[in-house]
């Protein structure tokens, strides 16, 4: 009769150590969910990251055209900056 209460003892402790110790695991300070938390931030610098080297990318390209076409510096100072040529009208229409 002491033998099956010292199992079971036993059992019963492993069982709390085991759990304590997972407990501690995923709760401490840098257990699993600070992890979770920050691979999630991770992924989201990186999605920042990829968006800005596009628009990078994108820049860059049309500084180059910039220095290559007339046409093209032509076409950006009428549409940003509403320059126009000598004699030339500009109408502008709003919608209501």
């Amino acid at each position: 009769m002491i033998v099956f209460g010292k199992k079971l003892l036993f059992k019963i402790i492993f069982i709390l150590i085991v759990m304590a110790t997972l407990t501690f695991l995923v709760v401490n300070e840098n257990g699993l969910l600070k992890y979770l938390k920050l691979r999630g931030e991770v992924k989201n610098l990186n999605e920042e990251l990829l968006k800005a080297e596009e628009k990078l990318r994108s820049l860059d390209s049309e500084i180059d055209s910039l220095r290559v076409s007339k046409a093209k510096i032509e076409k950006v100072a009428r549409e940003k900056f509403s320059m126009m040529k000598k004699n030339e009208r500009v109408f502008k229409i709003e919608a209501k």
